[in-house]
């Protein structure tokens, strides 16, 4: 077999002792390898789409009645090879994948997952220890194929029923990952060399799970070994436990969120202690009364309240928590909804209101995730210009708006598109809910944008609990109807919500 040329000349160097002439060649042959690594990745990446095809219609044949057992048998060989041109593919690639701060649980969870309803995995017993609150600097795509490639290395390995148990903890500052395992163990002559390509006790895998694991965990900074004996204090402890100690966090972790809820119903406040107590510290009172007490020791970064508690309501308690700080925020919770209590929350300024019960549990934590990581409310400076931009595009409606913000010493800015002029921060924002150019929520979204930090204020026609409950969560500070047959009662109503004293 001929040698490449890049070699030929860089022996022949060698031979001559020619220093110089022997680097050249070696960055030339390194140059070739590169470019026959990618040549290969990319020829594996275009086999996926034959391989597609081949998967597809063995699927098919399989709903028309075929032959099951040469089907499952073809199936599965077209997965075995789709793994291996993925793991390949990962292991040639040069790119490094996009990282951000994530939770560690999420992707190993995911990859959990996905293992658990693969058939093969149906005889193990798997375990997983993932809390939450472990952060790393990451991509959640790779540590989920990190994660599948150990518990399918794992199984791969037992070749009747077993047991796999995958744990997240730290080590001082350090998260580590590890998933054990209780089959027949990892043979003394293969310990050192089990992450490079192709070297696997398993008659099953493709040899390129392991390397691709130690390819993310580079990638990741991170360090990926078999750990000590005793690493995990199972009895009887596991044969083979892999371990993936990633780099401290850079972030270090601010004081824990302080949520307080206020229900008098204990199953209510055990709700919420269970949905969010992994991720912030929650406090819980049985009333109003007991809630102001608790705000008077020490402050909180969100309060959820029920609206119909005994004694102090919801809502007093919110203006009460106004009043001892001006930037406390508050979610206000009722299964009576109404009109009226939506827009008295609204002038409170309350966050969002929740309708009992609750329609999916999960985006009532997504609700309290994004509230509690919001900065809290500035107060906003004093205003040095009287100008009310109003988003209106009836002549006479705007005009009558116009008139009302006169007799309260405001000058009015009617816009009647929804091309949008840039100066200085307004007083505030009027805004029409049926603003025709951009209608409702779109309405809400030029309102508040325009008001840039300013108070803005939703007019609508036809006043329901939709417009009101949308106004309160886009953050206006009213919702009101027109009230266009008595221009003063409309002066002192958006007066009132400007909190501008009438002159």
């Amino acid at each position: 077999m001929e040698t490449p040329a890049p070699l030929a000349q860089l022996l022949q160097a060698l031979d001559a002792g020619d220093v110089p002439a022997a680097r050249a060649a070696a960055a030339a042959l390194q140059r070739s390898g590169l470019h026959a690594t990618q040549l290969a990745a990319e020829v594996l990446h275009e086999l996926r789409q034959p391989l597609l095809g081949v998967k597809a219609y063995a699927q098919l044949l399989a709903e028309d009645g075929g032959s099951t057992g040469p089907l499952r048998l073809l199936m599965a060989q077209v997965e075995r090879m789709e793994q291996i041109v993925s793991d390949f593919i990962r292991l040639a690639s040069e790119r490094p994948a996009p990282q951000q701060r994530l939770s560690l649980a999420a992707p190993i969870w995911a990859a959990a997952k996905i293992f658990s309803v693969n058939p093969d995995s149906a005889r193990m017993s798997l375990e997983v220890e993932a809390p939450e609150d472990i952060f790393v600097q990451g991509n959640a795509r790779l540590i989920e194929q990190l994660t599948l490639n150990l518990l399918n290395n794992a199984r791969d390995a037992m070749s009747g029923r077993g047991r796999v148990k995958v744990v997240l903890t730290t080590v001082g500052p350090s998260p580590v990952l590890y998933v054990a395992d209780w089959g027949p163990g990892i043979p003394d002559e293969l310990r050192e060399k089990i992450f490079e390509p192709y070297v696997t006790a398993s008659k099953r895998g493709t040899g390129l799970g392991l390397s691709v694991c130690r390819r993310i965990a580079q990638e990741h900074d991170a360090r990926i070994d078999l750990a000590p004996h005793g690493a995990l204090r199972d009895v009887p402890p596991p044969a083979t436990v892999f371990r993936v100690l990633f780099p401290a966090s850079e972030v270090a972790p601010g004081p824990r969120k302080r949520l307080l809820v206020v229900d008098d119903e204990t199953i209510i406040r055990m709700v919420f202690r269970d949905l969010m107590g992994k991720e912030c510290e929650v406090i819980e009172a049985a009333s109003g009364e007991e809630a102001l007490d608790l705000l008077r020791e020490s402050p909180v970064d969100l309060i959820v309240t029920d609206k119909n508690l005994p004694g102090l309501s919801g809502l007093e308690l919110a203006q009460q928590a106004r009043r001892l700080s001006a930037s406390s925020r508050v979610i206000l919770m009722t299964g009576y909804p109404s009109l009226v209590t939506t827009q008295q929350a609204l002038e409170l300024g309350v966050v969002d209101y929740l309708l009992k019960p609750f329609d999916d549990i999960r985006e009532v934590r997504a609700l309290l995730r994004s509230t509690l990581s919001a900065p809290p409310p500035q107060p906003s400076p004093l205003a040095q210009v009287k100008r009310v931009d109003v988003l209106e595009d009836n002549p006479a409606t705007a005009a009558q708006i116009s008139e009302a913000l006169e007799l309260a010493g405001l000058e009015a800015r009617v816009l009647p598109t929804s091309e949008l002029i840039a100066l200085e921060p307004p007083a505030g924002v009027v805004v029409s809910w049926d603003f025709a150019p951009a209608y409702g929520r779109k309405a809400l979204e030029l309102g508040k944008a325009l008001a840039q930090g300013a108070p803005f204020v939703v007019l609508a026609e036809h006043l329901t609990m939709e417009t009101a409950l949308e106004s309160l969560r886009a953050g206006a500070a009213a919702c009101l109807p027109k009230l266009l047959s008595d221009t003063t009662a409309l002066s002192r109503e958006l007066t009132r919500a400007f909190k501008k004293g009438v002159p």
